[in-house]
């Protein structure tokens, strides 16, 4: 199977880009997990794929990852690798993040607090294999598309896609004094997109009763601050989607 899809406008294009980088569901003969696969599935965003398939047809690009974020996280970068995983050192310079010291950089350690994937460490060559053929074609086709756009128009609006857990909070180890609202909508705190455009996406998700929240507890991570850059025209939202809006997070299955 091929590492992502990439779905080309089928309407008249816009400057319109959108990723989701989490929701593959094709699991690697090579991943050689020690949890559950439906356990490991708790760290899917499924079926997000699915809910913005309708890109194309309003002419926007849609580029959709095949392989699960906990094999490699298409959404970190490259040094946010956590060299405890591994049996050898790294060759090149490591920046881990909190994410990793969560278990949860570019190669996830732990399925939660306390529940590692793993019962062995990773070599050097497998991690690379993973950078190689799927991390890697993933970022090369999203940013063949964002330079095609700002090409043809000048200017991007580049949309990346998730969905978020019930419990985010818990997970992150955030102790919130509201709940985990429906939509939150990530600019890396007004850094990576033009306001008018979050104010408008805000608006029109809140005219269909939903909640909406703002960099809480989702900020935007590698993919919208290496692509945005709204003095330049190019404008990147992360936007997550509450799961048990969409899909019953323990079967996986869609709802109505």
């Amino acid at each position: 199977m091929r590492p992502f899809e990439l779905y080309a406008p089928t309407a008249p294009a816009l400057p319109l880009v959108c990723d989701s980088p989490h929701s593959g569901t094709w699991y690697p003969d090579d991943y050689r997990h020690a949890v559950p696969r439906a356990e490991l599935r708790r760290g899917e965003d499924t079926e997000v794929d699915a809910l913005w398939a309708a890109v194309p047809a309003v002419g926007g690009t849609l580029v959709a990852a095949n392989f699960p974020r906990t094999y490699i996280d298409a959404n970190r970068t490259l040094e946010d690798l956590d060299s405890e995983l591994l049996d050898a050192p790294w060759p090149e310079p490591l920046a881990p993040s909190e994410k990793s010291r969560l278990g949860f950089g570019l190669v996830w350690r732990n399925l939660r607090a306390g529940v590692p994937i793993y019962d062995r460490r990773l070599t050097v060559a497998e991690v690379r294999r993973r950078i190689d053929e799927f991390y890697s074609p993933y970022h090369a086709a999203l940013h063949a598309s964002i330079a095609d756009a700002v090409a043809q128009f000048g200017k991007v609006w580049h949309l990346n896609l998730h969905s978020m857990p019930n419990d985010a909070y818990e997970r992150l180890q955030i102790k919130s004094a509201h709940p985990l609202a429906d939509f939150v909508l990530g600019d890396r705190d007004g850094v990576t997109c033009e306001p008018a455009f979050v104010e408008l996406v805000e608006r029109t998700l809140r005219g269909f009763r939903y909640t909406v929240a703002r960099n809480d507890p989702y900020k935007g991570v590698q993919l919208i601050e290496r692509i945005g850059n709204p003095a330049q025209g190019r404008h990147s939202l992360q936007v997550e989607i509450r799961r048990p809006l969409h899909m019953d997070e323990a079967t996986r299955e869609r709802n109505a």
